[in-house]
């Protein structure tokens, strides 16, 4: 099983570039897909879910272009957009119902994976409400359940995440750690902490454009000595945040305890500091804007 994405690149209308030389590789585990807003993310996403074509390059999918081909990978394909709509005076159950229906499930198979997924997704309780009357949160969890309707073995979730509460985020974030092995899932976030609990690896992607692909151990270990803890009086943190790229900072009775991530320590009293995910992320996003290669 495997996912190849060969130099895509896609441009819309205007000139303005979505995706430029993009390539990329993924075998069975969860890939997190990490970049800021724009980045490219969702151009990405919805070419990997066949609803857009690339303008040059191609995806295949165990050898067979997807362009070409799209009906053995949307088989297999399980998709939870960024913008997920539903029927409002649908219920849960009929919503899922109706989505199964029109991608061919089985009536008696898709009523037993209907009510496991309610159960997996915290929705049981309110199965039979209309959908209308749903929070952000709970609307987020049904689009979660769908995109699992036919247990898939390619899973694409855009900013799964977006309107759920913290317990909710835990819950899903396990729920995809369950999930993996012998599927592939890509997690496409700007949330570190999301990419952080449940990753097998990790694609940095920004302007379009592949920054680093690699383990999120080798992520790590690649800002080993670039992190650093500098305490400054609160009038100096404005300056600070203009010359240095800082992932943190904390108010403390002796000050203000800023998280500075650099090459070099940003002052003779700035003391180093374990590096985090979201050190390695910034360092690297940072680096695709000023130029530098990964």
């Amino acid at each position: 099983m495997e996912l190849k994405i060969e130099r895509v690149s896609k441009v819309y209308r205007g000139n303005v570039w979505g995706l430029r030389e993009f390539s990329l590789e993924v075998r069975p585990g969860i890939l997190g897909l990490l970049g800021p807003n724009g980045a490219g993310k969702s151009t990405l996403m919805r070419i990997l879910a066949t609803i857009t074509s690339p303008s040059s390059g191609k995806v295949t999918w165990d050898g067979a272009d997807i362009a070409a081909s799209p009906d053995a990978l949307r088989r297999v394909l399980g998709y939870l957009p960024q913008d997920f709509g539903i029927y409002p005076n649908l219920s849960a159950v009929e919503f899922l119902e109706y989505l199964a229906a029109a991608r061919g499930l089985d009536g008696a198979v898709a009523r037993r994976r209907i009510a496991e997924l309610l159960e997996v997704v915290n929705l049981s309780g309110v199965a039979q409400k209309a959908l209308g009357g749903y929070s952000g949160g709970m609307k987020q969890r049904v689009g979660i359940a769908q995109a699992l309707l036919n247990d898939p073995a390619l899973l694409i979730v855009d900013e799964p995440t977006v309107g759920l509460d913290p317990e909710e985020r835990v819950r899903f974030r396990h729920l995809l750690s369950e999930l993996s092995g012998e599927r592939i899932i890509i997690l496409s976030t700007h949330i570190v902490s999301d990419v952080e609990a449940a990753a097998t690896g990790i694609a940095i992607i920004n302007k379009g454009r592949l920054v680093r692909q690699c383990t999120p151990e080798e992520l790590l270990n690649s800002v080993d000595g670039k992190a650093w803890e500098w305490v400054v009086a609160s009038t100096d943190v404005r300056a600070a945040k203009e010359k240095y790229l800082i992932s943190g900072a904390i108010r403390r009775g002796d000050g203000v305890h800023l998280r500075v991530v650099a090459d070099e320590a940003p002052a003779s009293a700035a003391q180093p500091t374990t590096p985090t995910l979201e050190d390695a992320y910034l360092y690297w996003v940072s680096a695709s804007r000023n130029g530098v290669a990964a």
